[in-house]
């Protein structure tokens, strides 16, 4: 791979109204950050990380959605977005989290309200699990955490990261437009493909032409689909379920149940495991929730931060004061219900957990755990439909 400072330079990087683009050199690493100036003074930082194959424009809508609640920036990973290759190659969930930890260092923005989708839910998991001053809350949509039963509409994703089959389907695709291309993504990753807009499109059909002619493409996507699934392989300590359960920031889940690639099924694990969560489940999103839904996404993590205020205002409640389970009640104008519990104290056994992944795995490395393995790192509306609830109950229907 060519070093970062001649590798050729693709089209702009589209910049929608109210954002800002810049770079930012760490260590190793140089991250194009996306933003949007705070409203007000004394807004709280927040920060995004996108998914596999997507870049910090994922987050656009929602983004605007919390103007004037958060200070909002997003990141693109290393090799995706407008972010060059890593200098060493290396795009394992313990690499891509190792550059949000250097980033939040570096920036001094911490502790943020962190979210994470897909591949950025597990690299927000383990950044929230080893430097919990980082992070003062996690939202969580769709994220990629280990499941056993994998759903088969996911496996090809996966096999991306096995060597030759990139080569393989670069072959087989090479008659394809980016509009088909396109299209194919929207099938997968939205619940309604219907719902995204001919402008929207238009868009993401630029945004891949532009990706496509970067000489890094492909080898960004295999080896961070090779990452991911290495880190589903990790048991122990370093395993991402258990990361999941040192988490110790109040946490907002969100599960789409046509979700395509992550099983919605997960959401009740995800909810037992996250010590202090509450669980958003919406029946008609797909794998990008704050994409199809970003005003009840938005709703939701507003209701979490009043929630937070609130309990830092007047302190933790003595468990014999703790609220009940309320059950569900219903969200005005979306179909979305809310059950509630509160949070659990670190010392709590929070019970038995379905598809246990009891594998050890290796020693720690430095910052964020151990490298992935060896070859890891060298729309908008209402109507959704919304489930939602705060832990530990029934989440409704699984898929």
């Amino acid at each position: 791979m060519p070093p970062t400072s001649v590798l050729p330079k693709a089209a702009s990087v589209r910049v929608a109204e109210g954002e800002r683009l810049r770079s930012v050199r760490l260590p190793g690493v140089t991250l194009t950050v996306r933003s949007r100036p705070a409203t007000r003074a004394g807004l709280q930082p927040a920060l995004y990380v996108h998914g596999l194959g997507g870049s910090s424009q994922n987050w656009s809508a929602l983004m605007a959605q919390l103007d004037g609640v958060v200070e909002s920036e997003a990141v693109d990973l290393p090799g995706f977005g407008d972010s060059p290759p890593p200098d060493d190659g290396n795009y394992s969930i313990t690499a891509h989290a190792r550059a949000v930890i250097r980033h939040l260092d570096a920036s001094g923005r911490g502790p943020v309200h962190l979210f994470g989708n897909s591949l950025g839910g597990a690299v927000s998991t383990r950044v929230a699990a080893v430097r919990p001053d980082l992070v003062r809350t996690l939202t969580l949509v769709s994220p990629a955490l280990p499941e056993l039963r994998v759903q088969r509409t996911a496996v090809p994703t996966g096999l991306l990261g096995m060597p030759g089959v990139a080569a393989l389907f670069t072959r087989f695709t090479r008659e394809w437009t980016a509009e088909q291309r396109v299209r194919g993504v929207m099938a997968l990753c939205y619940g309604d493909p219907g719902r995204v807009t001919p402008e929207a499109f238009g868009y993401a059909v630029e945004e891949l032409e532009r990706r496509l002619r970067l000489p890094y493409f492909w080898d960004a996507m295999t080896r961070s689909a090779r990452g991911l699934v290495n880190a589903y392989t990790l048991g122990g300590q370093h395993g991402l379920w258990r990361q999941a359960e040192r988490v110790l920031a109040p946490t907002l889940l969100v599960y789409g149940g046509r979700d395509q690639l992550v099983g919605f099924r997960m959401a009740q694990r995800a909810a037992r495991t996250f010590r202090d969560s509450r669980l958003l489940t919406l029946p008609n999103a797909g794998h990008v929730a704050m994409m199809e839904y970003p005003e009840t996404v938005a709703t939701t993590f507003r209701e979490l931060l009043e929630e937070t205020a609130e309990r830092g205002e007047r302190g933790p409640r003595p468990e014999s004061e703790a609220e009940p389970d309320t059950g569900a009640r219903p969200e005005a104008g979306t179909g979305a219900t809310h059950t509630k519990r509160t949070g659990v104290r670190p010392d709590t056994d929070i019970g038995p957990r379905s598809d246990t992944d009891t594998r050890s795995g290796p020693d720690a490395g430095p910052d964020v755990g151990p490298d992935a393995g060896p070859d890891s790192g060298s729309g908008t509306g209402s109507g959704s439909g919304a489930f939602s609830e705060r832990a530990g109950g029934s989440a409704g229907s699984g898929s």
